[in-house]
C-alpha cells in the first residue's frame, strides 16, 4: 500500500510552507504526485446600494485572483524542483468549501490539510476541517499552523473498535511503516477492559504482519476520557495521531466518543484521521 497521490490543501491569504514542506517529504518518500488546491467563498453582497456593492465585489473578487496567483506560486516554487508531477486547482464557489475539497478529492490518496486558531483568518476562506473528514472518503492529514516536518518517531493509535478505527488505521498503514515506535491506545470502562485486552491484541499481530511493531494500552476510564488520552500522549512524547472519526445525525462526533477533537485540531502534532 502506498499513497500514489496526494492532494494539498492551501488556504488563501498566509503561507502554507510547512504543509507543502511535509506534502514535499510524502511526495519523495512514495515517488507521489501532488495535486494543489484551494477554494474561497466571493463576498456576500448586499444590493441595496448597487454602487458600494458593485465597487465591494470587483474588489473582492481581484483580491482573491490576487490570492490564488500567489498560492499557486507558492506551491509550484516549493515543490517543482522535488515532485515529478504536479498539478494546480482552484475553485471559488457559494457552495462550501469542505464539500468542494471532498469532491475534488476524487482521485487521492491522501489529503493533506493545514489547520489554524489564528481568529483573523476570514470565514470564507477557511473550510470545516471536520466536515472534509466526514465527506471526503480519504484519510486528512491535519497539519497545525507552525509545523514542517512529519515526525514518525512516536506514533500513537486511538483505537476503539469501531468501522471507523478500523478504517483509520489501514489507512494509516504506509506512515505506520515508517515508523519508529507505534502505540495502540483504547480506554474501556472496566467491565470491557478484558475484551478490549483481547480486541487490541488481535490488532497488534495484524500490525505485525504488515510489518509494523506495536504495542498496546488499555486504559481504564475514570470518566474524563479526553484528560487520561492526553496524559498518554504526552507521556509517551507522541509526535503524530492516528484516529477515526465518526458522527450521527446533526452530531460530529471523533473517535473515543468526541472527547478527541480539540487533541486532533489544536494539538502541535500531526494527525491522520478517517471516517
Amino acid at each position: 500500500m502506498t499513497y500514489s497521490t496526494l492532494m494539498a490543501h492551501m488556504e488563501l491569504g498566509r503561507s502554507n510552507k510547512g504543509l507543502l514542506q511535509i506534502a514535499g517529504d510524502l511526495a519523495e518518500r512514495f515517488q507521489s504526485r501532488v495535486i494543489g488546491i484551494t477554494t474561497c467563498q466571493p463576498v456576500q453582497i448586499n444590493f441595496g446600494d448597487s454602487y458600494a456593492s458593485g465597487e465591494l465585489f470587483e474588489l473582492d473578487r481581484e483580491q482573491i485572483k490576487k490570492d490564488i496567483r500567489e498560492a499557486e506560486a507558492e506551491f509550484r516554487s516549493t515543490l517543482q524542483a522535488r515532485i515529478e508531477i504536479l498539478e494546480w486547482r482552484s475553485e471559488v464557489t457559494f457552495e462550501a468549501l469542505s464539500d468542494y475539497l471532498a469532491r475534488e478529492a476524487r482521485n487521492t490518496d491522501l489529503i493533506i490539510t493545514g489547520v489554524t486558531t489564528d481568529n483573523t483568518v476570514i470565514p470564507s476562506r477557511r473550510a470545516d476541517t471536520g466536515d472534509l473528514v466526514m465527506q471526503a472518503g480519504r484519510p486528512v492529514l491535519i497539519v497545525p499552523a507552525g509545523v514542517d516536518t512529519l515526525k514518525l518517531e512516536r506514533v500513537v493509535v486511538a483505537w476503539k473498535d469501531t468501522r471507523e478505527s478500523r478504517r483509520s488505521i489501514f489507512d494509516a498503514l504506509p506512515l505506520l511503516q515508517m515508523a519508529a515506535h507505534v502505540l495502540v491506545v483504547e480506554i474501556a470502562t472496566a467491565d470491557e477492559l478484558a475484551e478490549a485486552r483481547i480486541h487490541l491484541d488481535n490488532v497488534i499481530h495484524w500490525l505485525k504482519r504488515h510489518g509494523v511493531v506495536a504495542e498496546f494500552i488499555v486504559a481504564a476510564s475514570t470518566g474524563d476520557d479526553t484528560v487520561q488520552l492526553n496524559t498518554i500522549v504526552h507521556e509517551h512524547n507522541a509526535d503524530t495521531i492516528v484516529a477515526g472519526a465518526y458522527g450521527h445525525s446533526r452530531v460530529r462526533e471523533w473517535a473515543f466518543g468526541g472527547v478527541t477533537r480539540d487533541l486532533l485540531l489544536h494539538g502541535n502534532h500531526c494527525a491522520l484521521v478517517s471516517h
